[in-house]
């Protein structure tokens, strides 16, 4: 029950400390992969920890969820007691071994905790910035990656990151909204959006990606053409999440990308030609 209440199938969320290493071409370095491996786990230890504290300040609530009562705290299968004491141990040895790794990424991932427990305590009920809180966690774990490996991290990089993170998760918040219906929202801010001002910041932060991407791939296209063609594949898919979208998927952003075939082979697209460009032209 307990290694449920961790949610491993969130763990996925974690490979985003592989980015900078694959941008940076150094992936492939065995030294370099021990350091990404260590900065995954690290994240994947806080990540749980961090969803059990919630679903024990949120147990309650839960249970009068259609989908969350099944949630061991929720469900009384796990004790609050236990679920407190895990999370505790997790994001001490998550801690440890980012400090051991090194201390750069122990100051990442403390930056995390303290997100994450702000976010519980105070920016899940503000408009906006529950979703700039979440999207940061998704920025926090690219970032991780730099600080595993000693990568410096571009500004596009940056740019790209945190507009696609904000991209998602106004996608989150427009599905569960649209799913709602007519009825009251479950989620306190949830109740303070509405679908227009969601849509527009679903496009905003598509657009503002996009461009990102494209100031990013045309400054490298002078090395490889590859570069400038690893556009297309991420337009397409952004282009393709937000049809989704319209249709009322993207309540959980990891499922529908491995669930759509479109989705995924764009996903597997985009990864060819974005390494080739990075090794071919190296």
């Amino acid at each position: 029950m307990l290694l449920r209440a961790c949610r491993p199938c969130q763990w996925s969320k974690n490979l985003l400390v592989l980015a900078a290493p694959a941008a940076a071409g150094v992936a492939a370095r065995p030294a370099i992969a021990l350091e990404v491996l260590a900065g995954f786990v690290v994240f994947c230890l806080l990540a749980s920890a961090t969803y059990l504290i919630n679903d024990v300040r949120d147990h309650k609530q839960d249970r009068r969820h259609p989908t969350k009562r099944s949630r061991p705290v929720a469900a009384g299968e796990l004790s609050p007691k236990v679920a407190v004491s895990a999370a505790a141990a997790m994001a001490l040895v998550g801690l440890t071994l980012a400090a051991i790794v090194r201390p750069a990424l122990a100051a990442v991932g403390l930056a995390y905790l303290l997100l994450t427990g702000s976010y519980s305590l105070w920016w899940r009920r503000v408009v906006v910035a529950d979703i700039l809180a979440i999207a940061a966690g998704f920025v926090m774990r690219a970032v991780a990656g730099g600080a595993a490996t000693n990568i410096d991290l571009s500004r596009w990089f940056l740019l790209v990151t945190s507009c696609g993170a904000i991209f998602l998760v106004a996608g989150k918040r427009y599905a569960e909204l649209s799913d709602n219906g007519n009825g009251t929202p479950s989620r306190e801010t949830l109740r303070r959006y509405s679908i227009g001002s969601l849509r527009l910041l679903i496009a905003a932060s598509a657009t503002a990606a996009t461009v990102a991407y494209a100031g990013w791939a045309f400054t490298r296209g002078q090395e490889h053409v590859l570069y400038e063609l690893s556009l297309v594949p991420f337009m397409l898919w952004l282009g393709r999440y937000a049809q989704l979208l319209a249709r009322g998927a993207g309540q959980a952003p990891e499922e529908l990308i491995l669930r759509d075939r479109l989705l995924l082979a764009l996903s597997v697209v985009w990864t060819m030609v974005f390494l080739a460009a990075i090794y071919v032209g190296r």
